[in-house]
């Protein structure tokens, strides 16, 4: 059943597929069995970033592609949907109007880059795409008119989505029906209903040939299809998807700024994201994202309570001090390369529990 509904993608793992569930039965139930603000904005982001890793696999696992652009399509997405909001007001129409120009930008930059460079091959078109997020990250912090420069931009939302609003009084289950709530089954309904086009797109004749370009373009020229072609469409449908996940943070955080949406840090967290889940298969993203943003998020508190733990032996726990989580994640990364050299995917489908 679970193939199904993922439109004819084959988990072939049991393992797997009950990971799978647990992510989705957590995502779902987040408001309700994680009780505080944080965690729902944690399960807010991990929903995003599936979004965002599922369709920069497009390119990358998928397609053969390595671009560092795809923060730039990201933060376009949220800066469409900032700005209309900002200077038309908090309604729905605004939404709509700014998230479809955001979307817009977003495939029309990556045709046109399409256009320029995807002829050029491996680290040429790298260091391409590279530039054009150089060149928008910093357009976006000179527009100080436009994009609020460095301090970015804060808006408000339409009232259903504002933390004010209540849909009902008193709670459910224990937690208040708020527009914070709303918010957040609106991320949900719509990153998952992304991904599923996504895994649409992968398992269709088009996403066969994408893979046929990824193992050899030369012979899939040969073949009769066209790789400039079929890599420009992929790139567009990446672009826009990444847009779309970046309209769904600004939405949650009420806020863009070039550090939010178009650091290139998210680009490394998204490249990690795909590296831990396994790259080309878009369960990859999802396991992916849920264990790197559940470790920026928790991996700190967890330190603080080891290191207070052994406080009895001074050097591990000045080992553990939470002030040297980002050493740990490191370490920890490199340590799931060296355990699962395919990603999590790969290996649990290799040894097919």
């Amino acid at each position: 059943m679970l193939d199904w509904l993922l439109s004819g993608e084959r988990v072939r793992s049991r393992v797997l597929a009950l990971l799978l569930l647990a992510v989705l039965a957590g995502l779902i139930l987040a408001p309700f069995v994680f009780t505080g603000t944080r965690s729902l904005a944690v399960a807010a982001r991990i929903a995003v970033f599936i979004v965002l890793a599922a369709s920069y696999d497009l390119l990358l696992g998928y397609t053969g592609i390595v671009s560092f652009a795809h923060a730039v399509f990201f933060g376009m997405g949220a800066y469409g949907v900032a700005i209309a909001l900002k200077n038309i007001g908090p309604g729905w129409a605004a939404v709509f109007i700014g998230g479809a120009a955001g979307i817009g930008c977003a495939v029309v930059v990556s045709f046109l880059v399409g256009l320029l460079s995807l002829r050029v091959r491996d680290i040429f078109f790298a260091m391409i795409t590279l530039a054009v997020a150089s060149f928008f990250l910093i357009l976006a912090s000179q527009l100080n008119t436009l994009t609020g420069g460095e301090d970015g931009l804060t808006f408000r939302v339409p009232e259903w989505l504002s933390p004010a609003f209540r849909l009902a009084e008193g709670r459910v289950l224990g937690v208040a029906l708020d527009g914070k709530l709303i918010t957040y089954y609106l991320i949900l309904a719509a990153a998952l209903a992304l991904f599923w086009v996504l895994m649409r797109v992968v398992n269709s004749p088009f996403g066969r040939v994408l893979q046929a370009i990824r193992e050899n373009d030369f012979r899939a020229e040969a073949l009769g299809y066209r790789v400039v072609v079929y890599r420009s469409i992929a790139s567009c449908i990446s672009a826009g998807t990444a847009a779309a996940s970046g309209i769904l943070m600004a939405l949650w955080l009420r806020y863009t700024g070039p550090d939010a949406v178009l650091s290139f840090d998210i680009m490394i967290d998204v490249l990690l994201m795909l590296v831990i889940g396994g790259m080309g298969t878009m369960y990859g993203a999802v396991l992916g994202a849920v264990v790197l943003v559940m470790a920026q998020s928790y991996l700190q508190d967890v330190m603080r309570m080891a290191s207070e733990a052994t406080a009895a032996v001074p050097l591990l726990s000045a080992a553990l001090h939470p002030d040297r989580w980002l050493l740990w994640l490191g370490a920890g990364f490199v340590l799931s390369v060296y355990l699962f050299p395919n990603g999590i995917v790969g290996t649990l489908r290799r040894g097919r529990p």
